[in-house]
């Protein structure tokens, strides 16, 4: 995951995160958390980036639309990636 874009790591979190994990709705989601409008020149191309590396698989829902799952690989790349977060970010994190 080393080699991931941070907008690619989040396309990867939300894959991973949804329901029904299609164009729409992952652009719906990282709007939602960048709080401003996510191009499709933007989206799909690294949509596109993530099942080249073997992260994601493309499928199709219907003649209109893909939909993205996880595969093992980008779900062990997750794994470890909360490994290595969780090694410089305290679990029990105070309040304030």
């Amino acid at each position: 995951m080393h080699d991931l874009t941070g907008f690619q790591r989040d396309l990867l979190y939300v894959v991973a995160g949804l329901d029904d994990p299609h164009g729409l709705a992952i652009k719906s989601e990282l709007e939602d958390y960048y709080d401003k409008e996510i191009h499709h020149g933007r989206l799909y191309p690294n949509l596109d980036s993530l099942v080249d590396k073997g992260l994601v698989e493309k499928g199709e829902k219907d003649r209109r639309t893909n939909i993205y799952t996880l595969t093992q690989r980008g779900q062990r790349e997750i794994d470890a990636r909360w490994d290595w977060e969780h090694e410089y970010v305290e679990q029990d994190t105070p309040t304030a």
